[in-house]
């Protein structure tokens, strides 16, 4: 109830009274964050089309793909383009309601303010007078009753009013919210919609946050993100990952501070042109989304360093992949690739190259340019054979080719004398020899030939003395003999080599022996010469 201030009529409070009465009736104020975050979900609207575009473009792709009937698919088209609008519409009626709240907040902001004036008119040098000090403090209690956790605040709230000029009420929008704004934070646990998603974006850009984690927190009906998200210029840090994100906006060129950006398990179609602005980008996580293709804008991300790619629906590497100069480690399993582009040999700064579970048949020769190579590994391609340039990786460590068609290892594989983990295993019955240098690969330590046609082990074998492994399972070897295998790496070793001195020895047994016969039988023919020469003319 207005208790009467000096100077106001009873008919006066009265008034104030039912004036503060219907303030007390009104829906809770939005945030500053909120009414930014619900404009720019508006203004995004047009990224509806854009996803619209999207699934037309996946469903005319899977066309391609026999055995789902041509109607079946239009069907399934026309429900996602149906589900998408009407999470969209959904969407927009939210942010519509907001930004309508809001605007209907202000108007009350001038009925107050000018209550104010009516109530106070003299001039106050931004005193409190007393009528408006009544107005003031009941606009005030009704915030601390809605918010109770807040009631520590009102005394500020109440000092930030009072800057109003001339004694009016000075109630801006700033200040109402700031008293919701202290506790809008949320549960992490909490799932985001659009327009919170909004909200945070907004209040993050005006702290200047470095770091966003945004990891899983999206409902299921976020499928895109506001046109604002380019305000975060300032974030070096961000992570959109496991939600179902499905296009991202052009703005996301604008975060040119960002240094790691991680996007996995999300249904990305495909990345912006603008993509290719994030200058400052060290690590890329792109795993595990739908991703048919790159853009060539990715050339231009001369800072990577990591990126990653595995499990998409990539059918080739854009040329654009060689001016990464300081990539270090690309990721490219379970995609559809076919061949790797030739410019991949400019990537002089790769130190791990993964490319298993794909339809690779080859590998370009340039990938023997890759001279700081320490991990190649290329398990279930249909790859037939290695690139003689294979032998000028020095630096290699670990190379994996199961799984493949492979039918000779070259034999210059023995240059790349830094290998320690070697797996051939499992090209089944193309491959039927090793290298018969492969006693050259003296950093040797583990060695898997499983489920080939191999059947003796090169004589040089003995020579890899730090053999730790050795696999050979469901392999006919009939050199060392299977009991030997059994026996571990060391024994298979120093078979090897014990055959090998023994062979050697015997060999210089036989030449000795044969030397004798030559010898002997020279010496024959000397004395049947001579026994011919005594015989008479």
């Amino acid at each position: 109830m207005v208790v009467e201030s000096p100077g106001m009529t009873p008919a006066t409070a009265e008034a104030v009274e039912e004036l503060t009465r219907l303030y007390r009736e009104l829906p809770p104020r939005p945030a500053v964050e909120e009414v930014e975050a619900a404009a720019a979900v508006l203004a995004s609207a047009d990224a509806e089309e854009a996803r619209l575009a999207e699934i037309d473009r996946q469903e005319a792709a899977s066309r391609a793909r026999p055995g789902v009937p041509a109607e079946l698919l239009d069907v399934l088209r026309e429900a996602r383009r149906n589900a998408v609008a009407l999470r969209a519409m959904q969407q927009r009626k939210e942010a519509a309601h907001i930004v309508e709240l809001e605007r209907r907040f202000k108007v009350f902001d001038d009925l107050i303010q000018r209550a104010s004036r009516v109530v106070s008119p003299g001039d106050g040098d931004g005193a409190r007078a007393g009528g408006a000090a009544v107005v003031v403090d009941e606009v005030v209690e009704v915030e601390a009753k809605r918010r109770p956790e807040l009631a520590s605040a009102v005394a500020a709230a109440a000092t930030e009013i009072d800057r109003g000029s001339k004694g009016g009420l000075g109630l801006e929008p700033k200040a109402v919210s700031s008293l919701r704004r202290a506790t809008s934070a949320g549960n992490d646990t909490e799932k985001l919609g659009l327009i919170q998603v909004a909200s945070l974006i907004e209040s993050s850009a005006k702290k200047g946050t470095t770091e966003l984690n945004l990891r899983g927190k999206l409902v299921d009906q976020v499928e895109w993100l506001p046109v604002s998200l380019g305000k975060l210029q300032g974030v070096t840090e961000l992570d959109l990952s496991e939600n179902r994100i499905m296009a991202l906006p052009s703005t996301i060129g604008s975060l040119r501070y960002l240094t790691k950006l991680d996007l996995h398990a999300n249904q990305l179609i495909n990345l912006p042109d603008t993509f290719g602005e994030l200058s400052s980008l060290i690590d890329l996580d792109l795993r595990a989304n739908q991703l048919k293709s790159l853009p060539t804008s990715l050339g231009n991300l001369t800072s990577l360093a990591n990126l990653d790619l595995s499990s998409n629906l990539l059918r080739v590497l854009p040329d654009c992949l060689g001016k990464l100069t300081n990539l270090r480690r690309l990721i490219a399993e379970t995609n559809e690739l076919e061949e790797l582009p030739y410019t991949i040999g400019s990537c002089t700064s790769l130190v791990e190259l993964r490319l298993d579970f794909n339809q690779l048949k080859a590998l370009p020769e340039a990938i023997g340019k890759l001279e700081k190579l320490e991990i190649l590994t290329l398990h279930y391609n249909r790859i037939k054979g290695l690139p003689t340039t294979i032998g000028q990786l020095s630096r290699l460590r670990e190379l994996d080719v199961s799984f493949n068609e492979v039918e000779m290892i070259p034999e210059n594989i023995c240059f790349a004398a830094s290998l320690v983990k070697l797996n051939v295993s499992r090209n089944f019955a193309d491959l039927r020899a090793l290298p018969r240098s492969i006693g050259e690969l003296e950093m040797l330590e583990e060695l898997d030939i499983s489920s080939n046609q191999i059947r003796v082990l090169p004589d040089s074998f003995g020579n890899l003395s730090k053999l730790r492994l050795f696999h050979a399972d469901e392999t006919p070897l009939e050199v060392p003999p299977r009991e030997v295998i059994k026996l571990g790496a060391q024994e298979v070793v120093n078979y090897m080599k014990n055959m090998v001195a023994a062979r050697g020895a015997s060999q210089k047994e036989t030449d000795k022996k044969s030397f004798w016969t030559w010898l002997r039988s020279l010496f024959g023919c000397c004395k049947n010469d001579q026994g011919l020469a005594s015989l008479p003319v």
